[in-house]
C-alpha cells in the first residue's frame, strides 16, 4: 500500500528512522546514564535512583551473572512488580548479554512452569510475594539460580524494613515460602561490586527479550524482540513524541507493568533515551494510592489503558491534580472510549492519544498525533519506516477504505516465534508482512481504523486472554463435559472471560467452576460468567463455533438459553 500515511504526519516527524549509530539496548541505556548522570531516573515509594547510580547497579548485576556462569544468550526470567529492582535486573542481564524472560508476578505455578521451561530460563528473580509460586513451579524447570528481593529492599534501611514489616506482618503478602540456595539480590549487587566485569559485544541480531503471549493453538508462546527490534521501536516512539517532549526535563508515570511490552517500551526505554525520571506504581488498582503519587511529582508525561483512565476519572480526587505540566498521555493495549477521551480532555485540559501495537511488533504501530483535539476512534498513523497492508483471506491487498486483516512490516516486526517455526509461519507473509489477526481500514489520509478481532483473542483491560487455555483450564474440572468461552463487554475491563458449559455433573454450579478456574490461572483469565446450556453451535466436523457464541450472534438470533447462570 502507497504509504499515504506520511502527508498527515504531525510537524516534525520524519517519514523513516535514523539509528544514529545506537544499535543495542546496552548502547541506549549506557549513553542515558553518561548524558544524564546527575539526573533522576527512577523513582519509588520516595525513593529515587540517578542515571549514574543505575549504571553501577547494573554494572553489578551483570558482573554477578558472569561470576556465577550466566552469560551471552542466556535466559534470565524477571518476576516483579514496578520496584526500582525491575530497571536494575532489566538492564544488568542485557548488559550480561542475557535475554530477559518477563513473568506476570500474578502467574499461577502451572503458568508459569511452562513460561520457564518453553523458554529454557536458567535463572529467577522473583519478589519474595511470589517465591512461592516459583517454589511450586521450579522442579519441572532448568532453573539453576534464584534470586529473590523484596519490595523495600531498595528503599534505604530505615525505609525498607518499615515496608517489609508491613507487607509481611501487617498486611501479610509474603506467603511462606522455601527455597534452598537462593540468594538476595542485594547480596548478589554486594559481590557483584567486587567482581570483575567486561562488557559483552551485542549487535542488532541478538535476542533481547522473549516476551510471551498467546497462540492459536492456546499455548503461550514467546516473540523473539531482539536488540534492533526494541531499539526500532523506542526510535519509532522517540521520532514521534520528540516535538513535544524536553531533554532532561519530563516525568512519566508509569503504573502499567514494565513485564508487559507496552510499559516497557514506551516508559522504560523510550522515556530513558531522553533522560526522563519514571515514577514506578507499584499497583495501580489502588487509585487512591496511585493520586497520592502522582500529587508528588511534576509529572509530565502518562501511559495508560482505558480502565485506568476511567478508573482516575471516576475518583474525586483525581480533578484536583496539577496537570500544568502534562504534555502527553497515551492509550494503549485496548481501545480507548470517546467517553473516556472526551472526559480526560474536559478533566485535564489536555489529549489523549490512542495507539496500537502488538507484543510482536515491540509493540507500537500506529500512533494518533499526540495533540489531537477530536478524538475519531482511529488507531492513528503507521509510525516512522513501517508499512501497513490491508488484505483479504487470500492475502491480496485491499485498497484506501477497504477493510481486512492489517498487516504490519517494519523492524520492529519479531523474526518468530521461540522454538515454534508453525506458529511462526502462521502469522508471518513470505514478504515480511505480520499478520496482526485485526480487521480494519485506511482511510484516504492515512489513519488506520479497527473493526474487529479475527482472532478469537479476548482483551481483559489490556490483557491478551485465549480462549483455549481458559477452555482448557475449566475442562480440567470433572463436572464439565464440554466448554466454549468468549469475551462479553464489561463497563469495567472492556471485555470479560464468559464460559458456555455443557455438563458432565448436573449438579455443577457456576461459583465451583470459576473457584476452579481461580485455581488454574491468572486472575484477568477467570471467567467472570458461566452459561450452562444442553448443547452448543458446531461445524459439520464438530468443532465449537466460539463465533456464534459472541453476543453480537446471541442478539441476531432469538433464541434464549435454556439455564443461564452468573457469577
Amino acid at each position: 500500500m502507497e504509504r499515504i500515511w506520511h502527508k498527515s504526519y504531525p510537524s516534525g516527524v520524519p517519514a523513516e528512522i535514523e539509528m544514529d549509530g545506537v544499535t543495542t539496548l546496552v548502547s541506549v541505556v549506557r549513553e542515558s546514564c553518561r548524558r544524564y548522570a546527575d539526573k533522576t531516573a527512577y523513582i519509588s515509594m520516595g525513593k529515587s535512583i540517578s542515571y549514574a547510580e543505575l549504571d553501577a547497579l547494573t554494572r553489578d548485576f551483570a558482573a554477578w551473572l558472569h561470576a556465577n556462569g550466566l552469560g551471552k544468550g542466556d535466559r534470565i526470567a524477571l518476576m516483579m512488580p514496578n520496584l526500582l529492582q525491575y530497571p536494575v535486573c532489566l538492564f544488568g542481564a542485557l548488559r550480561a548479554g542475557c535475554i530477559v524472560v518477563n513473568c506476570n508476578p500474578l502467574y499461577t505455578a502451572h503458568e508459569l512452569e511452562h513460561q520457564l521451561a518453553d523458554s529454557g530460563a536458567r535463572a529467577i528473580v522473583v519478589a519474595d510475594n511470589f517465591a512461592a509460586t516459583v517454589q511450586k513451579a521450579l522442579p519441572q524447570t532448568a532453573i539453576e539460580r534464584v534470586l529473590v528481593t523484596s519490595v523495600g529492599e531498595m528503599l534505604g534501611p530505615l525505609k525498607g524494613r518499615l515496608v517489609n514489616f508491613v507487607i509481611r506482618r501487617v498486611k501479610r503478602m509474603v506467603p511462606a515460602w522455601s527455597l534452598p540456595g537462593a540468594v538476595r539480590l542485594s547480596d548478589a549487587l554486594r559481590a557483584g561490586r567486587n567482581a570483575p566485569f567486561t562488557e559483552v559485544p551485542l549487535d542488532q541480531r541478538d535476542l533481547a527479550c522473549l516476551q510471551y503471549t498467546g497462540g492459536t493453538t492456546g499455548v503461550a508462546k514467546a516473540a523473539m524482540l531482539t536488540h534492533g527490534n526494541l531499539v526500532a521501536n523506542l526510535s519509532q516512539a522517540h521520532a514521534w513524541i520528540k516535538p513535544l517532549v524536553k531533554e532532561g526535563e519530563e516525568c512519566v508515570v508509569t503504573a502499567l507493568p514494565l513485564y508487559h511490552i507496552f510499559a516497557l517500551t514506551a516508559n522504560c526505554l523510550t522515556f530513558m533515551k531522553i533522560g526522563a525520571s519514571n515514577l514506578l506504581i507499584i499497583n495501580p488498582r489502588d487509585i487512591p494510592g496511585l493520586i497520592k503519587e502522582m500529587s508528588k511529582v511534576p509529572f509530565s508525561a502518562f501511559t495508560g489503558v482505558n480502565t485506568l483512565f476511567n478508573a482516575l476519572l471516576n475518583h474525586p480526587d483525581f480533578a484536583k491534580l496539577d496537570f500544568s505540566r502534562l504534555r502527553l498521555t497515551m492509550g494503549g493495549g485496548m481501545a480507548v472510549q470517546r467517553a473516556v477521551a472526551d472526559r480526560w480532555r474536559a478533566v485535564t485540559g489536555k489529549s489523549l492519544a490512542q495507539a496500537y501495537g502488538l507484543t510482536e511488533t515491540s509493540p507500537a504501530v500506529t500512533v494518533n498525533p499526540l495533540d489531537v483535539k477530536v478524538f475519531t476512534g482511529s488507531i492513528g498513523l503507521p509510525v516512522p519506516s513501517t508499512e501497513i497492508s490491508i488484505r483479504n483471506d487470500d492475502g491480496e491487498e485491499q485498497g484506501i477504505g477497504q477493510s481486512g486483516e492489517i498487516c504490519v512490516r517494519g523492524p520492529q516486526v519479531t523474526q518468530g516465534y521461540w522454538n515454534r517455526p508453525d506458529e511462526t509461519a502462521l502469522v508471518m507473509y513470505s514478504d515480511g508482512f505480520l499478520r496482526t489477526g485485526d480487521i480494519g481500514y485506511v482511510d484516504e489520509n492515512g489513519y488506520v481504523f479497527l473493526i474487529d478481532r479475527k482472532k478469537d483473542m479476548i482483551l481483559v483491560s489490556g490483557f491478551n486472554v485465549y480462549p483455549n487455555e481458559v477452555e482448557d483450564a475449566a475442562a480440567l474440572h470433572p463436572g464439565v463435559r464440554e466448554v466454549a468461552a468468549v469475551g462479553v463487554p464489561d463497563e469495567r475491563s472492556g471485555e470479560a472471560v464468559k464460559l458456555y458449559v455443557i455438563r458432565k455433573d448436573p449438579g455443577l454450579d457456576a461459583e465451583t467452576l470459576i473457584a476452579h478456574c481461580r485455581t488454574q490461572l491468572t486472575g484477568y483469565k477467570v471467567p467472570r460468567y458461566v452459561e450452562f446450556r444442553d448443547d452448543l453451535p458446531r461445524t459439520n466436523v464438530g468443532k465449537i463455533l466460539r463465533r456464534e457464541l459472541r453476543p453480537e450472534a446471541q442478539q441476531a438470533t432469538a433464541s434464549p438459553p435454556q439455564t443461564q447462570t452468573t457469577a
